[in-house]
């Protein structure tokens, strides 16, 4: 599926969602207009390594954000590993990657077309920034 919010594209995999494209849509208008904090969706989380950080970005409340190392501490791994199983997020605005940023704050990558801007964008809307 693929959608536009707040001025950016994103495609999201819904083979990962096992709700109806009109839900995760109604959802994502919700969170758009200001009137959602989390999704009530039933993700589909790879079994490996991917599904574990999807698991640990999903943790992460609205409006706030970790680091890659906050992550890779949580899953005994390195933050380069975090930063790549972000990446490799099928399902992002619904499993949060945009709110993993550097240990400086920094926003040093986003995987979504519009790239670091995006991102920037997602975490303003939430207050994060």
């Amino acid at each position: 599926m693929n959608t536009t919010l707040l001025g950016y594209d994103f495609d999201i995999d819904t083979d990962y969602v096992q709700n109806p494209d009109s839900e995760i849509r109604r959802q994502l208008d919700e969170y758009a207009a200001g009137d959602r904090e989390s999704f009530d969706l039933d993700i589909e989380y790879p079994d490996a390594f991917d599904g574990d950080v999807m698991r640990a970005m999903a943790e992460i409340p609205y409006g706030e954000t970790r680091t890659y190392g906050d992550l890779a501490d949580e899953l005994d791994t390195a933050a380069v590993a975090v930063g790549q199983g972000c990446g490799r997020n099928p399902v992002g605005i619904l499993v949060p990657c945009h709110r993993v940023v550097g240990a400086d704050g920094g926003l040093h990558g986003y995987s979504a077309s519009g790239g670091v801007e995006a991102k920037r964008a997602l975490l303003e809307h939430e207050g994060a920034l």
